[in-house]
């Protein structure tokens, strides 16, 4: 699963890295941009839930992650089709790109969570995220230099970079084919199922939920960054991909560390994450300065990569097996309803007052960290109860 990650990734991720600025292209303002990137990561979280409910009851993890990737890949090399104007048809399949991962997520996390009790949930989820990054690096990188030799237009770098892609989508799905036919069975792998079958909101995991609501709500997406660094002259739109790549080469390796950390540290490993991150919106929005833009785009890194494998390595650890892509639902849906919101209230906040959006974006994600250290202070007291 982790080679199908590391394609997959290379394929939507390499898309993403020029959502923005591709949008911004066709002529939808910052409002939109943000709109179309809240509610697609909306609707990637938010059917997660229902995703994961029909998952856990139809035991049919194989065929969700097979449907998930078949949408998922398929949006992104469909991109190629776009007019000049036609950001309405390219918004639509982004938010269609996203809900291929909605559908296929709770399913791909609860299969690796089945392996992660024998390795550790820090270090299973770290170990899978670190091969997601490699390959969300290799594409944008691939892009990067499909743009950088084209021929033609600006338009038409994107529209070849899009189709390019359709290389990896490809290859996503061969090796999903391989790994299931490898291991039809892996909730073999944890052989403890338990009792329980469902999950309890107590104290501890009601707090952690208000702290990821908090750091989702601030943490800017992608297509507004190369948005802001397109419309100001900070980077060359070809070196836009390139920016997006180094950022997810930083998400790797931050998944081992953060990874690592949670298995030794918990709590500690988001509330330090979380401190960083939220230092990436004056680096990025404050200063039009590619070493500002740079450093800004490295903090984003760390934070998406602790993301990535620190909360669900909590979720693994709090969810029962019998429900366990349930509650990765559950937990993905207020995640991606709260980045939605924060991601068009950022969007509007930039079209007015480009300060204010740097104020709310920080102030969020800073604020999460009490709201974790009392999420984990509050876990304590109950298992030492």
């Amino acid at each position: 699963m982790g080679v199908v990650s590391m394609f997959s990734d290379m394929t939507h991720e390499g898309a993403r890295s020029i959502y923005g600025s591709f949008l911004n292209l066709l002529g939808a303002s910052a409002a939109t941009i943000g709109f179309v990137s809240g509610f697609g990561e909306m609707i990637g979280h938010s059917l997660r839930l229902l995703t994961g409910f029909i998952a856990d009851k139809l035991k049919k993890y194989w065929a969700m992650a097979f449907i998930g990737y078949a949408v998922n890949m398929a949006a992104v090399p469909l991109l190629a089709l776009s007019s000049k104007n036609g950001w309405l048809y390219a918004g639509f399949l982004i938010i269609a790109e996203r809900m291929g991962k909605a559908i296929r997520q709770p399913s791909k996390n609860t299969l690796v969570s089945f392996a992660s009790k024998q390795l550790g949930e820090g270090k299973a989820f770290a170990i899978q995220e670190f091969l997601d990054q490699i390959g969300a690096f290799t594409g944008p990188l691939i892009l990067f230099f499909v743009m950088l030799l084209k021929r033609g237009s600006e338009f038409d770098g994107y529209i070849i970079g899009f189709a390019a892609l359709a290389v990896p989508a490809a290859l996503t799905l061969a090796f999903l084919l391989t790994a299931k036919r490898k291991f039809p069975n892996p909730e073999l792998f944890e052989t403890d199922c338990g009792s329980e079958t469902k999950l309890r909101l107590r104290p501890g995991f009601v707090l952690y939920m208000a702290a990821i609501s908090l750091l989702a709500l601030g943490f800017a997406d992608f297509p507004l960054i190369t948005m802001h660094l397109a419309r100001n002259g900070i980077m060359p739109a070809d070196f836009l991909p390139l920016a997006y790549s180094g950022a997810m080469l930083v998400d790797a390796f931050s998944a081992l560390f953060f990874g690592w950390m949670y298995d030794r540290r918990g709590f500690a490993a988001l509330m330090a994450s979380s401190a960083l991150s939220a230092c990436f919106p004056v680096l990025i929005f404050g200063f039009n300065t590619v070493s500002a833009a740079a450093a800004g785009i490295a903090l984003w890194g760390i934070g998406m990569g602790a993301q990535e494998s620190v909360l669900k390595s909590a979720v693994a650890a709090l969810a029962p097996k019998n429900c366990r892509a349930s509650g990765f639902g559950i937990f993905e849906t207020v995640f991606g309803a709260f980045w939605f919101v924060g991601s068009w209230i950022m969007g509007i906040l930039y079209d007015n007052c480009a300060v204010i959006m740097i104020i709310f974006s920080t102030a969020a994600q800073a604020l999460s960290v009490p709201v974790f250290y009392l999420s984990n202070r509050a876990e304590k007291k109950r298992r030492a109860a």
